[in-house]
C-alpha cells in the first residue's frame, strides 16, 4: 500500500499489552514512584520507571516508547517554569536541536534494529546493559563529588571532563543566559548524547545535564532548565519514531501520567524543606540500586537468547532478586522523601512554637 509504513520484523508481536486491573494499578504506581523521585531528585524518573515496567512483563523498547512520550508532556510544564524563572537558555537549545534530532533518530533506528534482529530479549538485554552503563557512572561521579564535599573540597570536572571543557575549536558561541562561552562542536556533542540516551532509556539528562555543568561550564538550574526545553524536542522526535512502528501504548503513558502527577507534587515540595546534601545521598543510593537491579537480569537475557544455559529455578531467583533490589530502590526513596518532610515539618512546629512562647514573654 502506497505511503504505509513499514514495520521492521519482531515488532507486531509485542504491539499490544493486556491492561488487566492489577497492570494498570501496578502503571499508576510505577508514575508515583517515578514522578515523586523526579520531583525530588530532579530527574525524569525513567532510571526507574523504565526497568519497572519491564518487570511487568512490558518489553524494554515499548517502555522505553511509554517513557519517552510521558516525558514530553512532563518536559512541556517543566520548561515553562523554569522559563518563567529565566533558567531556560533557549539559544544553547536551539544549536543542540539538530545534534539532538540525530542522536534521538540514531537510537531509535538502533533499538529497532537490535529487536527484529535479536528479538525481545535481545533488545532488554541491551537496554539493562545501557542502564548499567549509564547508572553505575552517574552514582560514582556523584558519590566521588559528595565525598569530595564533606572533605571541604569543591566538585570539578575530573581528569577527561576537565581536558574536554577546556577545548576551543572555532566557532566559538556564547550563551548569555547560561553566561558561558563554549566551541559549538562541544555544544552540538553534548547534544548529541543527550538525544541518543533519550531515545534508547527514555530521558537524556543522565547525560545532558551533568555534561552542560562540567563541559560547558552552564550553572546548575540553567542546565536543568534548558535539559527541560531539549527534553520537549527529544520526547516528540521519540514519541513519534516509536509511535509508527507501534510501539507506543497511549494506555502505559496516560497511566503513568496519572500516578506522576501527584508523586511530582509530593517531591517538589520536599525539595523545598530538605538538604540538599541528603538528596544527593538519597539520589546516588537509588540510582546504584536500580543499576544492580539490571545487572541481576542479564543472565536471564542472555538464558532467554540461548546463549548461556540457566535453569527455570535460578531464572526465578535471578528476576526475584532484581526486582527486590528494584522496587526496593523506589520505596526506600520514597520512605526517605516522606521521613526528611515529616522530621522538617516537626523542626518548623518546634520554631513556631518557640516564637509563640517567645512573643508571649515579651508581651507580659
Amino acid at each position: 500500500m502506497a505511503g504505509a509504513v513499514e514495520i521492521p520484523a519482531g515488532v507486531e508481536a509485542i504491539k499490544f499489552i493486556a491492561m488487566t486491573p492489577k497492570m494498570a494499578f501496578s502503571l499508576v504506581g510505577i508514575g508515583f514512584v517515578g514522578g515523586m523521585l523526579s520531583g525530588f531528585l530532579g530527574s525524569g524518573g525513567a532510571f526507574i520507571m523504565t526497568p519497572a515496567m519491564m518487570s511487568l512483563g512490558i518489553p524494554g523498547i515499548m517502555a522505553v516508547a511509554a517513557n519517552i512520550t510521558h516525558k514530553f508532556g512532563k518536559a512541556i510544564m517543566g520548561s515553562k517554569k523554569h522559563g518563567e524563572y529565566g533558567n531556560v537558555d533557549k539559544r544553547m537549545g536551539l544549536v543542540m536541536f539538530i545534534a539532538l534530532f540525530i542522536g534521538v533518530k540514531l537510537a531509535v533506528t538502533l533499538s529497532k534494529s537490535i529487536l527484529a534482529k535479536a528479538g525481545t530479549a535481545g533488545s532488554n538485554l541491551y537496554i539493562s546493559l545501557m542502564f548499567v552503563g549509564i547508572l553505575t557512572w552517574v552514582a560514582w561521579f556523584m558519590y566521588r563529588d559528595i565525598k569530595r564535599a564533606a572533605a571541604g573540597g569543591v566538585p570539578s570536572r575530573g581528569g577527561l571532563a576537565d581536558k574536554i571543557g577546556k577545548l576551543n575549536i572555532p566557532p566559538m558561541i556564547h550563551f548569555k543566559v547560561a553566561g558561558v562561552r563554549c566551541s559549538l562542536w562541544l555544544a552540538l556533542l553534548v547534544g548529541l548524547a543527550t538525544g541518543f540516551l533519550a531515545g534508547t532509556i527514555g530521558v537524556g539528562g543522565f547525560i545532558g545535564v551533568p555534561a552542560m555543568i562540567y563541559l560547558l561550564g552552564v550553572p546548575t538550574y540553567v542546565a536543568a532548565g534548558t535539559e527541560l526545553f531539549l527534553a520537549i524536542f527529544s520526547g516528540m522526535q521519540g514519541a513519534y519514531l516509536y509511535a509508527i512502528s507501534g510501539l507506543v501504548d497511549l494506555r502505559i503513558t496516560l497511566l503513568l501520567y496519572v500516578g506522576s502527577l501527584v508523586g511530582l507534587t509530593i517531591g517538589a515540595v520536599g525539595t523545598r524543606v530538605v538538604r540538599g546534601s541528603q538528596i544527593k545521598l538519597a539520589m546516588v543510593c537509588i540510582i546504584a540500586m536500580v543499576a544492580v537491579s539490571r545487572a541481576m537480569m542479564v543472565p536471564k537475557y542472555l538464558a532467554d537468547m540461548k546463549i548461556i544455559v540457566l535453569s527455570n529455578q535460578a531464572g526465578n531467583w535471578v528476576t526475584i532478586a532484581s526486582n527486590i533490589f528494584l522496587y526496593g530502590s523506589g520505596l526506600i526513596g520514597c520512605a526517605l522523601i516522606i521521613y526528611w518532610m515529616f522530621q522538617a515539618w516537626q523542626r518548623a512546629r518546634k520554631v513556631e512554637a518557640g516564637a509563640v512562647r517567645t512573643g508571649a514573654v515579651v508581651e507580659n
